[in-house]
């Protein structure tokens, strides 16, 4: 039960607070209320519902889903069953009357190709040194569970004409639409809404798959058991079965390791659970290791990645109360007028809350997580047992078509180290990756991903910077001096944009001067601080079927005891020297043999 008096103040304190002081300048528990009271009243301003579709004919009901995660994501919501699923709408994050996209030519205005070249071209790496590159390989890994609009309409693609000294080897060029939501009503005047096609739930979808004909394909029908070869590859008949044209066409070395990791964790809890419960079925024992691990990564986000990008006390503190509450870590049972309170107690095990519109990940939420500076353009792979160089190569040598060739020959542990030790690159204007400026995509087609950035938040109606800033009740900038502290790059954001007001989001949040320990802009942790918590307090399985009975208190203790670092030393022992000491995964490990 929530106390409404007691959230109340919190919440008129806490954002009073920030507003008069800011959370990241005062002492720790004065920080936290004020990022409570934020979140409070994020929750109350700032979740719009764009709808539910109707569940599609011959949907029936299976006991199964009341303690197992479906395919698709379909009822997590016992009462609603779609919500969240595969093919449901992207919500929003602010009111849907300012949603609209602009129309033609405005939505052209700047030329997105000039934004790309002129603003975010990476002339020199700049390294984001308090990471490494799992770092980066990671938040794609989760986006990949969390995001997709599905495959791009090439028919009614944007063109964009092209400025004489550009070398772009098409004219004009284009770039494919998002395609609409089938299901929105143009004609009745419905703002324009799309559909994700993975489901909205953190429910390791990247790993399991959203359709039937990928997850027969990776299960071995045995102990619950996914199918990877012994070297931790995906076998090679699985990989030819991914569609490269779609999302799969942007894997890489980084996410090879990381589907092998949780794909051989997933095993190693299947075995576990099967000493337990030998007369378990092959089902029952995919449905806890699944449980498990989707509750694993999302701890391993929550408590051990974000501090990592967002290298601040408070926050730190903070996401670790999201977790645990805060009475923290081994804090007792629930108990007391407050039992339910995630404030006190931590999100997880708490009651389910929408907060008031049907949960769903958002555009908004999209924008704010583009953030693919963090990738190198090149990489240096060293042998982890003495730190040997074995091979410099570029991005597109690790890409899609590339990636288990490379594994083949470093082997995954070596991988995992040349990454643990490398730094990622910061999130800040001039340090787009430049292979992605010019992505020769597996399935043959080039893209521009930075213009293709640019226009996606245009075209998905997503407010430009200030007028974003604004729904999140942050100051909008006064003009391109008071956007950023970098003189040089307010001249060159006045020269592309005519107007403070047209600045684009992503281009806004990669120019403002960042928190101390930020990785990411202010602008942008709104979102994360309103998201983060839906994400796990949305999902009953995350709340009130975060028990013992739904996941055994054998997969209860396997979450609680496990961290990234225990999983890589579990399933690559020989990385043992370079994380001995290191806390954080996602922190620079130890060269080996200096």
């Amino acid at each position: 039960m929530r106390i409404p008096i007691l959230y109340g103040i919190v919440t008129y304190v806490g954002e009073g607070l920030d507003r008069r002081f800011h959370w990241n300048r005062m002492p720790l528990p004065l920080g936290i209320l004020s990022i409570i009271g934020l979140r409070e009243r994020l929750r109350q301003k700032n979740l719009h519902d764009t709808g539910l579709p109707d569940p599609p004919a011959g949907k029936t009901w299976d006991r199964r889903y009341l303690t197992a995660r479906t395919i698709d994501g379909s009822y997590n919501d016992l009462d609603r069953p779609m919500m969240g699923s595969v093919g449901s709408r992207f919500g929003r994050n602010v009111p849907i009357s300012e949603t609209w996209p602009d129309q033609q030519p405005r939505i052209l205005e700047p030329d997105p190709r000039r934004v790309s070249r002129a603003l975010l071209t990476r002339d020199e790496f700049i390294p984001a040194t308090t990471l490494n590159v799992i770092a980066a390989a990671w938040i794609q890994f989760e986006v990949h569970d969390w995001l997709s609009h599905g495959k791009g309409d090439w028919e009614k693609a944007w063109e964009l004409d092209l400025a004489a000294d550009d070398d772009w080897p098409e004219r004009p060029m284009r770039i494919p639409a998002t395609r609409p939501d089938p299901t929105y009503r143009s004609d009745i005047g419905e703002p324009v809404t799309f559909a994700t096609a993975d489901s909205h739930w953190w429910d390791g979808s990247q790993i399991y798959g959203s359709t039937e004909p990928y997850v027969s394909m990776v299960r071995t029908g045995e102990d619950g058991k996914l199918r990877i070869d012994p070297d931790g590859l995906l076998p090679k008949e699985l990989e030819a079965g991914v569609d490269l044209t779609d999302a799969a066409g942007n894997f890489w070395i980084g996410l090879g390791v990381l589907h092998s990791l949780f794909m051989q964790e997933h095993n190693a809890v299947c075995d576990r659970l099967k000493a337990e419960y030998p007369d378990w079925s092959d089902d029952q024992l995919y449905d806890k290791a699944r449980l498990v691990i989707a509750a694993l990564m999302a701890k391993i986000h929550t408590v051990e990645w974000t501090p990592a990008v967002t290298a601040h006390p408070t926050m730190e503190y903070a996401m670790r109360a999201n977790w645990w509450g805060l009475k923290g870590e081994g804090g007792g049972p629930r108990r007391g007028i407050l039992r339910n309170s995630d404030m006190i107690f931590g999100i997880m095990g708490s009651p389910t809350d929408h907060h008031g519109a049907p949960y769903s990940l958002t555009e908004e939420f999209v924008a704010v997580y583009r953030m693919h500076p963090l990738l190198p353009d090149e990489f240096t792979f060293r042998s982890a047992d003495d730190d040997r160089v074995l091979a410099e190569l570029t991005f597109p040598e690790v890409g899609a078509l590339s990636t288990r060739q490379r594994l083949e020959e470093l082997s995954v542990a070596n991988a995992f180290y040349s990454l643990g030790v490398a730094h990622p690159g910061a999130i800040t204007l001039h340090n787009y990756p430049r292979f992605l400026q010019h992505f020769d995509r597996p399935d043959g087609t080039i893209l521009d991903l930075a213009a293709t950035d640019v226009l996606r938040s245009r075209e998905r109606g997503v407010p430009r910077y200030n007028a974003f800033r604004r729904a999140f009740r942050l100051p909008p900038a006064r003009d391109f001096d008071d956007l950023t502290d970098n003189p040089e790059w307010a001249r060159q954001l006045r020269e592309v944009y005519d107007d403070v007001e047209d600045v684009d989001v992503m281009v806004g949040m990669y120019a403002e001067p960042l928190v101390e320990g930020f990785a990411f802009s202010e602008t942008a942790f709104r979102v994360f601080a309103l998201m983060a918590s839906r994400r796990l307090k949305s999902d009953r399985f995350f709340t009130r079927d975060f028990t013992a009975r739904v996941y055994t208190q054998t997969g209860l203790d396997w979450i609680a005891d496990n961290t990234m670092v225990s999983i890589l030393l579990r399933h690559h022992p020989r990385l043992a020297p370079a994380l001995e000491g290191v806390k954080n995964a996602f922190t620079p490990w130890n060269r080996v043999g200096g």
